[in-house]
């Protein structure tokens, strides 16, 4: 058995042998700085993990991993588009840094890449991978333009903004998980359990990424705090408010959540003071709670030895910013 730092070595050394670099520059130099961003490649040794643990041959599962995380970066690349994000990890987006057009094409280039790289895989599993890739690569789509709906849209509720993350982030989680299973020619009721699994570790994740937004230590959590709030997001906790403020509670939410005028550290202070005046941040914490406890029931149908397991529950404890 292979631990996640290993996989994580063995991804990192892959990205760093390949070159991404090829003539126009103008279009490649921003997939490589795009890729060298770095970061725990958590999906793609998701990928390795789950077909390690199926008994598979991990070197026969890297370069599909390798397209995984490239669409994972193609995602991220346009959503900064869509978002107007100046920065990513600390460093200058690409639209930033060579403009709009660039980057749509680069983007564009890297969706091309992700599928070179999926369809390095054993002939064989090729329709049921590229059958899985395109159902995930449609339903981020999906996820993205719900988000970019709730932009303007005045009535999402609690069960619209769970749908969307399910889309926008877990389900990526999800298809790593099930793509390892399937190299590794796991029966269907293991892949489809261990997708399931990727569900609700991948809503948990996100949900904890919301909390952490908000409540998060800032050296830790690597973003300054309040950004979804600054941002006008929708996110669980902003709606949870909104579902519970009563009376005066709920027009102050309203009138410093959206508020254009009002100074952003300030909007983001009494956004936060009136999320713990509801105890918004004790409601978070136990919905992700709820999503971890399911993982781990799923989990533990799955037929792993100890070691396995206990390697998994540590990485998930890692994604949720917990000591192992």
């Amino acid at each position: 058995m292979h631990s996640f730092k290993s996989l994580q070595r063995r991804i990192n050394l892959a990205f760093t042998d390949t070159a991404f670099m090829h003539e126009p520059v103008q279009l490649y130099e921003p997939i490589a700085y795009t890729l060298d961003f770095g970061g725990k490649r958590l999906r793609p040794v998701l990928v390795l993990m789950a077909c390690d643990f199926f008994g598979g041959d991990i070197d026969k599962a890297v370069f599909p991993a390798m397209g995984v995380e490239i669409f994972h970066n193609f995602t991220l690349l346009h959503d900064d588009i869509m978002d107007h994000a100046l920065l990513r990890r600390g460093r200058d987006t690409v639209h930033q840094k060579w403009g709009t057009n660039a980057a749509i094409l680069s983007g564009d280039t890297m969706f091309v890449l992700a599928y070179e790289y999926v369809a390095k895989t054993d002939p064989e599993l090729l329709p049921m991978v590229l059958n899985l890739f395109n159902d995930t690569a449609r339903k981020v789509c999906e996820g993205q333009q719900y988000d970019m709906n709730f932009e303007t849209q005045h009535d999402v509720t609690i069960d619209d903004y769970m749908r969307m993350i399910r889309l926008k982030t877990a389900v990526l989680i999800a298809c790593s998980l099930k793509l390892g299973a399937l190299l590794a020619n796991a029966d269907q009721v293991h892949a489809e359990k261990i997708y399931e699994f990727g569900i609700e570790l991948g809503m948990a994740f996100q949900l904890q990424d919301d909390f952490l937004d908000a409540f998060g230590d800032s050296k830790k959590f690597g973003k300054t705090i309040g950004g979804d709030i600054a941002a006008y997001k929708k996110t669980f906790l902003f709606l949870k408010a909104l579902e519970l403020a009563r009376g005066d509670t709920l027009i102050k939410l309203t009138n410093y959540f959206f508020n254009k005028e009002i100074n952003g550290e300030q909007k983001i202070a009494e956004t936060i003071d009136i999320y713990k005046q509801l105890k918004v941040d004790e409601i978070t914490r136990i919905q992700i709670e709820h999503h971890h406890q399911k993982a781990l029931e799923i989990l533990q149908s799955l037929p792993f030895e100890a070691e396995m397991t206990t390697e998994i529950i540590g990485l998930m404890q890692e994604m949720l910013g917990r000591e192992r």
